[in-house]
């Protein structure tokens, strides 16, 4: 392997770790695809992260938008049902598919008595 100096350098622990995530079972080789998507996503929040230091540093206050905006949140179980209740409501037809009320239902599981 040649000398890579570039920023963007993931160490060798976590590149052993990626290994092994990416093995679909512990005889087998890693999944290459695999291996790539963790490798680009940290690449990529690497390179996140430098930007909004920067930003941070010459003064801009979009910092929180920017990492917001590409790296979004997913919806929490309690966005999701309400989301899912808001098309109820404007659902022509009563009939509501099975995996949505399971979706409502582990929302409503969660909260306390």
């Amino acid at each position: 392997m040649t000398e890579n100096n570039h920023p963007i350098t993931p160490p060798p622990e976590l590149i052993e770790d990626w290994i092994e995530i990416a093995k679909p079972r512990p005889q087998r080789p890693p999944n290459p695809g695999e291996l790539a998507a963790l490798a680009a996503r940290w690449g990529a929040d690497q390179e996140l992260e430098a930007c909004c230091h920067l930003l941070r540093q010459q003064g801009f206050d979009v910092v929180d938008d920017l990492s917001a905006t590409r790296r979004p949140k997913p919806p929490s179980l309690k966005e999701q049902a309400l989301e899912l209740v808001d098309r109820l409501e404007k659902a022509e037809s009563p009939w509501v598919v099975m995996s949505e009320l399971a979706t409502i239902r582990r929302a409503l599981e969660q909260l306390d008595d």
